[in-house]
């Protein structure tokens, strides 16, 4: 009995194991989401706050002037409007397409990066500002200080590159948009086969008749 009873015992060991992966999955896929959302958000949130802040020279005294995250670059921006659609999308493909949209997402946030990196001691909107409000070419600034805006725009990229490089390693296990409404084998809405009326039914031949169907067909 004790020789019988091990392998049943193994058996359930082994039955149980192999749920792990699914479980896996669904943790880099939650991850996966969280850092694409959050990653894209902060970015636009960061890409419309101050960047840099300076003061024009001119003769009758001095301008402040400021320039925000889209006067300094839009390369950002527009790498986490990318970046979030890349991410939606990539519930919308199996296979190929989606690591080819994993990838995008991966290089939108590497983009993401380095364009907010590059405007961090940017000083070139805000001379152009200048030039526009003292009416010269060659206004100078002086006081110019960064806030921390562009140090945040940095770190959603990272955010959107740590959900891209999850989506590459992992994507091909999370399930599809279309996948989950589907059953294999359903005919599709709207085009179920009906049944004759049974002429020994009264109750189903008043049925068909309901549905506009010839019920003696």
């Amino acid at each position: 009995m004790t020789a019988v009873d091990h392998p049943r015992a193994g058996a359930t060991v082994s039955a149980s194991a192999p749920p792990a992966k699914p479980a896996r999955s669904g943790k880099s896929l939650a991850l996966a989401l969280i850092a694409g959302a959050a990653g894209a958000a902060v970015v636009l949130l960061a890409s419309g706050r101050t960047w840099a802040r300076a003061t024009a020279v001119v003769a009758q005294g001095e301008l402040p002037q400021t320039a925000s995250g889209q006067d300094v670059t839009g390369v950002p921006g527009a790498l986490a409007i990318v970046g979030l659609a890349a991410l939606v999308a990539l519930f919308a493909v199996r296979g190929a397409g989606r690591i080819a949209v994993a990838a995008l997402l991966a290089l939108s946030g590497l983009g993401t990066v380095v364009g907010a990196y590059l405007g961090i001691s940017d000083t070139g909107a805000l001379r152009e500002k200048a030039a526009t409000a003292t009416g010269l070419s060659d206004a100078g600034v002086q006081g110019v200080s960064h806030t921390f805006w562009p140090w945040a725009a940095v770190a959603g990229g990272l955010l959107l590159l740590v959900a891209g490089v999850l989506a590459l390693l992992y994507g091909r296990r999370w399930p599809a948009m279309s996948g989950r409404y589907e059953r294999a084998g359903a005919s599709p809405r709207g085009t179920r086969r009906r049944t004759a009326a049974d002429p020994d039914r009264p109750e189903e031949m008043w049925k068909s008749l309901d549905r506009g169907e010839d019920p003696t067909r």
